[in-house]
Parts: structure tokens; C-alpha cells; sequence
């Protein structure tokens, strides 16, 4: 009975230490069997990151419970939460989606389209063709001051410049890549009717256009948190 205790005792105490203590945690990011480098590898809980190297591996500290973000351009966000087997295995293999292949952006500033070319006298012929054909064709007599009427009085324009505006949404496209689905209602306490508010006011703020130069997850969600405590402000 005692030594049943004993290690029970035992296996409870280093179920803890394994909790409670941080460890060098060894993994490797693929897709479809192809390593992929400068995967940004983040360890939320601890606030710490690093990138894998040219095989795809990566080391990064690490506990039980621990949330990790694997985050790049290209491919799909993951997520993952350590696990006591995953300490103990120490050899974590992690499999990233590429994402649907997306047109590069067009941002059109303004349209110009060439006048038309065609006379007065082009034009006085049609109408007058479909105006006095009954009259010609049962009578044979053309009334030329109808004619000569149209060509003075019959005023052409070219078509007006039009300009038309492409609305910027890379900064929305970079927050919804960067975080998590359910971040703005359980982090950031974002009413869902507010959230593509909130997001608009922090795209109104220059510095959102910072972070699209050299987008990072950690940055990202620093900003979101900061702009945070404005929005509220506002209510």
C-alpha cells in the first residue's frame, strides 16, 4: 500500500516539475515534406519567438499549457498548445497549408478614355436617313434645309475622364491572417457587431501602415492591444 502511494506521490510530483518548468522544446516545420525557413515560431503564453533555419528546424523554450503560433506570408496560420507527450518526445513535427493562390493587387488611380471620333456630318446622315426616309422614298424629293439644319446646329463632346478609386483593405487582410478567429471576443473583448469598427479605426491610425512594410504576429497584436484602450475610451 505504501509503495503504491509512494508512486503515485512520484509520478504527480514530475507530472508537475514537467508543468511548471521551462524546457528546450526541438521541432521541425513542413509542407507537404518540404522544410520551410524563416517560419516565425511564437511562444504567446511566454512572449518569446524565433524562425526555423534552412532545414525547416527550430528550438524554442517552452512549458505545459504553453500557446505557440507558427506564422509565415505564404501559408495558413497554425496553433498549437505543448502537452506533457510533446515535452517528452521533444521532437515536435509541425505541417503547414499554403494558401489559396491570390491575383497581386491592382490598384487602378485613374481612367482615361479617347473621344470618339465622328463628324457632325456622320451623324446628320443617320438621322436624317432615319428621319425622312417615308418622305424620299414616296415623294423623291430630298429636303436639303433639313440636312444642312442638322450639320450646323448638331453639337458633339467627347466623354468626360473618369477616375475611379480602389479602397486599400491590406492592413484588414494582415489582421485577419495574423490573429486567431476567436481573438477579438475573448482577448480584446470586441463585440462582434464592433469588430470590423474597431478594425477600421485602427486602420484610420498611420501607424497601421507601418506594420504592413514588415508584417510580424507579435507587432500586430501589440498594436490591436493598444488601440484597444483608445476604442474604449470612445464609448
Amino acid at each position: 500500500m505504501k509503495l503504491k502511494l509512494l508512486t503515485t506521490i512520484s509520478f504527480f510530483t514530475y507530472q508537475f516539475s514537467i508543468a511548471q518548468t521551462e524546457k528546450v522544446l526541438h521541432g521541425k516545420v513542413l509542407s507537404q515534406n518540404l522544410a520551410l525557413k524563416d517560419v516565425e515560431v511564437i511562444n504567446k503564453t511566454a512572449q518569446t519567438s524565433t524562425r526555423t533555419n534552412e532545414l525547416g528546424e527550430f528550438s524554442i523554450l517552452v512549458k505545459m499549457q504553453d500557446s505557440l503560433i507558427f506564422y509565415t506570408k505564404d501559408y495558413l496560420f497554425t496553433r498549437l498548445k505543448i502537452t506533457t507527450k510533446d515535452i517528452e518526445n521533444n521532437n515536435l513535427l509541425v505541417k503547414m497549408i499554403l494558401k489559396p493562390e491570390e491575383l497581386n493587387e491592382v490598384i487602378i488611380n485613374k481612367v482615361e478614355f479617347d473621344k470618339i471620333k465622328i463628324s457632325a456630318d456622320d451623324v446628320a446622315d443617320v438621322l436624317i436617313s432615319k428621319n425622312n426616309k417615308d418622305l424620299f422614298w414616296n415623294t423623291g424629293v430630298s429636303d436639303n434645309s433639313i440636312r444642312e439644319a442638322l450639320r450646323v446646329s448638331f453639337p458633339l463632346k467627347g466623354k468626360q475622364k473618369k477616375t475611379i478609386e480602389v479602397a486599400d483593405d491590406r492592413f484588414k487582410k494582415l489582421v485577419i491572417a495574423a490573429c486567431p478567429s476567436d481573438f477579438f471576443l475573448k482577448n480584446l473583448k470586441i463585440k462582434p457587431e464592433e469588430k470590423e469598427l474597431f478594425i477600421d479605426f485602427c486602420d484610420s491610425d498611420p501607424k497601421s501602415k507601418t506594420l504592413l512594410e514588415n508584417p510580424n504576429v507579435l507587432a500586430v497584436m501589440d498594436f490591436l492591444y493598444a488601440k484597444n484602450e483608445e476604442f474604449k475610451k470612445l464609448e
